[in-house]
């Protein structure tokens, strides 16, 4: 049972990163496609993380109340289908609008898949069985910008959402045959609709605001999310089935600042891909295949180191672990922030390796630290608030490489004349991450103690 429910989820786990990679790597051919400009192009992305994080928590507690199975299955349904769908979209408008359902699929599936594993291992075996996951959360990732080069250079940038069409099949198919019963420990409970709403207009708007700066207004719905998060969490401290467990965070500061470590980390970190995929193949003049080729360095190190990590933190302080993987991925940060048009591909593949044993350190210790530091009715929530935690800090990585193209390059396509003002905009990013993953250092040291096999 624990083995099939493993692979299972590692399906669906390789399924929506192989997905965001590939369709990184595929961007500039996309948007040539379809005249996008560098907002826009930005927007790919951004609009299916948005979507997830919009939805995560919702289907989270929903998968708790319902059960998990059932809404795990869902996900891969939806997000198989809209993948089927992107390979007719006629506009850009359609495009955006399809990855916003894809999003929607992926978190039904971040919100579960998760918790489905941390259930059914025990927690002298729960490191391990994470780490494996994880591995394969990285293996999509390393698989996307190879094979997503190669499916764009040779069979077009539909073929990269057609792949995802067998694997989302083969994985319902097991569910059916394989899962029997469900798992729903907040049967009966409440769903709490109100704080859902909150939630997801708070991040609607602060993500409005980043892609609008520096016009007028933009600043307004940056706060007004800003306001929107504070009243959330105030509503959710006072209901008795919050969507999300504030009084979690707020009571158990393992819980809390893993949590804050994981967001800060994925903020600095996710939008290295996004804006090396347009510097390899825009400034550097090479082919999707051969950036791919390059941005799988850090990937594949992820997924060697994951899984060593994950074993690593069954046996000694997870915290440990992770923080040391943090100030690892931090240099690695640090050595980006002198890319020019000239620096030589060797320099940026050793950035990428460094990155990538900084976050193969950090990741599996870290969620192996927050979800052995909550109770088994919690572990759905707490998978929902890894992930969210995991997507917010995507989606405002994707947020701040979206304003840095709104300020210095604005609403037009990136070509020669640009090419300097990208190359500012890939030194500002990568200096503010660098500064923010070293930031991350801090509270991932002072997070407190917590072995996994308690």
């Amino acid at each position: 049972m624990k083995r099939i429910v493993l692979f299972i989820a590692i399906l669906a786990g390789f399924l929506t990163p192989f997905d965001g990679s590939a369709v990184n790597i595929a961007l500039p051919t996309i948007g040539a496609e379809f005249s996008m400009d560098a907002i826009s192009l930005s927007w790919i992305a951004t609009a299916y993380l948005l979507a997830s994080a919009l939805f995560l928590v919702p289907f989270g507690r929903l998968a708790d109340i319902y059960g998990r199975k059932r809404i795990f299955e869902s996900g891969i349904i939806i997000f198989a289908f809209s993948s089927l769908l992107m390979t007719m979209v006629p506009t850009t408008g359609a495009f955006i609008l399809i990855r916003v359902i894809q999003g929607l699929g992926a978190a039904m599936i971040y919100g579960t898949g998760m918790a489905i594993v941390t259930g059914v291992f025990p927690p002298g075996e729960r490191g391990r069985a994470i780490g494996l996951y994880i591995s394969f959360v990285y293996f999509g990732l390393s698989a996307g910008p190879f094979l997503g080069g190669i499916l764009t250079s040779y069979l077009g940038w539909r073929s990269i959402f057609l792949v995802n069409v067998p694997i989302g099949l083969l994985a319902v198919l097991l569910i059916r045959l394989k899962l029997k019963g469900e798992w729903a420990e907040s049967k009966g409970e409440k769903f709490d609709l109100i704080g859902s709403a909150i939630y997801s207009l708070s991040l609607v708007a602060v993500m409005y605001g980043f892609s609008t700066l520096p016009h007028a207004g933009a600043a307004t719905m940056i706060g007004a999310g800003v306001v929107l998060a504070a009243a959330f969490a105030w509503y959710e401290s006072r209901i008795s089935y919050p969507v999300l467990n504030v009084r979690l965070l707020l009571g158990n500061r393992v819980f809390l600042f893993s949590n804050i470590a994981a967001l800060i980390n994925y903020s600095a970190t996710y939008a290295v891909t996004f804006l090396l995929s347009l510097d390899l193949q825009y400034t550097k003049g090479f082919s999707p295949e051969h950036a791919g080729l390059i941005l799988i360095a850090q990937p594949i190190v992820m997924a060697l180191v994951s899984t060593l990590s994950g074993r690593l933190s069954d046996q000694i302080e997870p915290g440990r672990v992770a923080s040391a993987g943090m100030a690892i991925t931090t240099l690695g940060l640090l050595l980006l922030v002198f890319l020019t048009e000239a620096t030589p591909t060797w320099y940026i593949i050793i950035s990428l390796l460094i990155l990538g044993t900084g976050f193969g350190f950090f990741t599996s210790p870290n969620t192996n630290a927050i979800m052995s530091s909550v109770q088994k009715h919690d572990y759905g929530m707490a998978s929902g608030t890894t992930s969210t935690m995991r997507l917010l800090g995507q989606m405002l990585s994707m947020g701040f490489a979206t304003m840095l193209f709104a300020i210095y390059i604005g609403p037009v396509q990136i070509t020669p004349e640009y090419y300097p003002a990208f190359i500012s905009c890939l030194q500002i990013g990568f200096a503010f991450f660098t500064v923010l993953c070293g930031t991350g250092i801090f509270f991932s040291l002072i997070r407190g103690h917590v072995r996994s096999e308690n």
